[in-house]
């Protein structure tokens, strides 16, 4: 059975749908620590210019999830938790208005799950 790179909470997902249905169709970047430190920031699709330096590591109900290669570097042995917690952050995400913030948990992956890692997700740039 694949293995989830990147995966949700229920209140994630929850958070995500009430964003899609104000915005559209959405994007995450995980942070290299700009802002809030590391956490995900959310943005209209397309909002946020991805280039051949970020990697899409999977989709979230939907919205495609990047962050840098070298970043990737540190967290390829991971598995991202996409939480969300009340509170105000300091960055331009979509859900600071609502007075939450999206946030990383990470888990290592075992020997097992990394011999069944979904594969890494190919995007096309300007």
């Amino acid at each position: 059975m694949p293995v989830a790179r990147v995966i949700a909470t229920d209140a994630a997902k929850q958070l995500i749908q009430q964003l899609q249905q104000i915005h559209g169709p959405l994007m995450f970047h995980q942070s290299g620590g700009c802002c809030d430190g590391s956490q995900p920031m959310c943005f209209p699709d397309g909002e946020f210019r991805v280039g051949r330096s970020d990697v899409c590591l999977a989709e979230v109900e939907g919205c495609r999830f990047y962050m840098s290669a070298d970043q990737f570097e540190y967290w390829k042995h991971t598995q991202l938790i996409l939480h969300v917690t009340a509170g105000r952050g300091s960055s331009f995400s979509l859900e600071i208005p609502l007075g939450v913030r999206f946030y990383i948990e990470s888990k290592l992956f075992s020997e097992e799950e990394i011999n069944h890692l979904t594969p890494l997700l190919n995007f096309e740039t300007d």
